[in-house]
């Protein structure tokens, strides 16, 4: 089983290793909301040869959900008959599997069983670094990684102790965001990114992102020194 990150979005970054395997696995997995299109599948559909089994894995979005353990106990299943009966099986990821990616499940299910190789792919963070035109961090500075469902106190004092900070996973909760970086007099410093390297990406302040208007894709990017290199 290969678990084969895909990068943010834009096809063209999309490693070289990458694309050998989806080009030449038997059978080919991928997730999806419950309804409607996979987004790590389009990502790679230009590069598919159009002839590989497919294996959706379908799963609730909501945070209550997640990790949705039958769904993954179901995938696991219907993976690991195929890699009984041979067949090699590339599951997708956007970004990169081992950074906050869904692949990790299926990896903690099928790994002391199967022969498992991680393909690294472009993360978010990196992406959005690059779109934005603005380093993550230099010197000494220490990085830290925020998920925006954490709660507001803790947050803030990530926030209070941290060097630079990328905040993912924006979605629903930029309001609380916004707010506690406005409160430590941060706003300056905070740029906004959603939908980094796809066609429909957006770079803006802070300030002009409307209420809880901002998608599960998104990211802001902190750095106490404003600009890294300084």
């Amino acid at each position: 089983m290969y678990g084969v990150g895909i990068g943010p979005g834009d096809p063209e970054l999309v490693t070289l290793k990458a694309l050998r395997i989806l080009r030449s696995v038997p059978v080919l997995a991928w997730p999806a909301p419950e309804e409607g299109p996979s987004l790590a599948r389009e990502i790679v559909a230009e590069h598919l040869p159009g002839t590989q089994r497919e294996i959706p894995i379908r799963m609730p979005l909501l945070p209550a959900r997640f990790p949705a353990d039958d769904v993954y106990d179901k995938a696991a299943i219907e993976i690991g008959a195929a890699l009984d009966a041979g067949e090699d099986v590339a599951v997708i990821c956007e970004g990169d599997p081992f950074f906050y990616g869904s692949f990790m499940y299926l990896y903690g299910r099928l790994a002391e069983d199967y022969t498992v190789e991680v393909i690294p792919g472009v993360s978010s963070l990196t992406a959005c670094a690059a779109a934005l035109g603005s380093p993550l961090s230099a010197k000494n500075d220490v990085l830290t990684v925020i998920p925006g469902p954490l709660d507001a106190d803790t947050m803030k004092q990530r926030l209070i102790d941290a060097d630079a900070v990328a905040i993912i996973k924006v979605g629903g909760h930029f309001d609380k965001i916004r707010t506690l970086i406005d409160d430590l007099g941060l706003t300056a410093n905070a740029r906004y990114i959603e939908r980094a390297t796809m066609g429909e990406q957006r770079i803006m302040a802070i300030g002009d992102v409307g209420e809880d208007n901002a998608p599960y894709f998104s990211m802001i990017l902190v750095h106490k020194r404003d600009e890294v290199w300084k």
